[in-house]
């Protein structure tokens, strides 16, 4: 399965007004850490791939969740699309200590917080990255053979909201904020 996202920065107070007008539905408001690893056996950045260990807290229920997730590289232009495999972890520092032991070092941290919103069969995320600011994603899951319709339907929903997919930001969160690091 592939992830199909279009990001771009935004400021949240206009989009979640369209949101409310457009009738899309909250899902829910979390605080996410995502530590990214170094590979052992070859470099990520330049494969343009990514494993990261996300934990995540649920602000209203006071619940954290561990993921593994490896996300391949970009499979086109017109997007972040990617291949993506996602599964729960029961105990985060024990996933942790199993990447270490495979020769996995910790590269980087994100930290945001996100409030989820379910819109015309997308996920729609407005997320407040720390170092970074405001953005806003339009995401789903497609099969290959659907990543084409699955973006386009993406751009409209961008459209709907008052933001311009002409401004997406391709690069990953921990790809802008290694670059504003390299800057400083």
């Amino acid at each position: 399965m592939y992830e199909v996202e279009l990001k771009v920065a935004a400021d949240h107070g206009p989009v979640r007004s369209a949101l409310a007008d457009a009738g899309a539905e909250p899902v829910d408001h979390v605080r996410q850490v995502d530590t990214y690893y170094d590979a052992p056996h070859r470099e990520f950045a330049e494969t343009d791939e990514a494993l990261r260990l996300r934990e995540e807290t649920d602000l209203a229920a006071d619940v954290t969740t561990t993921k593994l997730t490896y996300k391949g590289p970009l499979v086109e232009a017109e997007s972040k699309t990617r291949e993506e495999h996602e599964t729960a972890v029961a105990d985060g520092d024990a996933a942790a200590g199993i990447l270490d032991g495979l020769g996995f070092e910790p590269a980087a941290a994100v930290e945001k917080e996100r409030e989820r919103f379910a819109f015309e069969g997308y996920t729609v995320t407005l997320d407040t990255v720390d170092g970074l600011g405001s953005f806003v994603e339009v995401e789903r899951e497609a099969p290959e053979s659907e990543i084409e319709t699955v973006r386009e339907r993406a751009q409209e929903r961008l459209r709907t909201l008052g933001l311009d997919p002409d401004d997406q930001i391709r690069t990953s969160y921990l790809g802008l904020l290694l670059d504003a690091d390299a800057q400083q």
